[in-house]
């Protein structure tokens, strides 16, 4: 994956379906911008009047994902560009080191980014994450192995836990 600073113009969107429930996507044509769980995720953005709605040109991050879905693919290969402070682009990049059926902690993601003590704010950038399930945010607990905050909703991260630690990918 990359991460590549958004264009200018305005967002090209569309919703596809997913095991998940329906998931919006936002990107500018070269690169995605956000992933979003509807109906009822936090942090979702109103599409605007000046947005386009743009199917195709979302293929490449459809088909990565309906693969992900299918249990045949572990990492993504997409350019993103997620819109946020340059901390929270850290947290968004350190998430997409978290391996594929693994999890981690907030005190754990902290320490890595060389900030022991930003356990909260590593976990509100992480809530902050606008490209869920690319950026795995879902595989982040708390230090008892409890499942705690997400954006899409519980259950959401369970299944997404649930489909790694069982997929049949290679």
């Amino acid at each position: 994956m990359e991460f590549v600073r958004p264009l200018d113009g305005p967002p090209r969107h569309t919703v596809i379906g997913s095991p998940v429930g329906e998931l919006l996507l936002v990107g500018d044509g070269e690169a995605l911008s956000g992933l979003f769980m509807l109906p009822d995720a936090k942090y979702v953005p109103e599409i605007a009047a000046d947005w386009v709605r743009d199917d195709s040109a979302f293929d490449d991050v459809t088909r990565q994902l309906d693969e992900y879905f299918a249990g045949e693919r572990r990492e993504f290969d997409l350019r993103l560009a997620p819109r946020g402070t340059d901390f929270q682009r850290r947290v968004w990049r350190e998430l997409t080191t978290i391996p594929y059926g693994r999890t981690t902690s907030y005190g754990a993601m902290a320490d890595a980014l060389g900030s022991p003590t930003a356990s909260r704010a590593v976990g509100a950038a992480n809530g902050r994450n606008p490209i869920s399930i690319i950026v795995p945010c879902h595989r982040v607990i708390a230090s008892t192995g409890a499942l705690t905050g997400y954006a899409g909703g519980l259950d959401k991260k369970r299944r997404l836990l649930a489909l790694e630690r069982g997929s049949r990918a290679a």
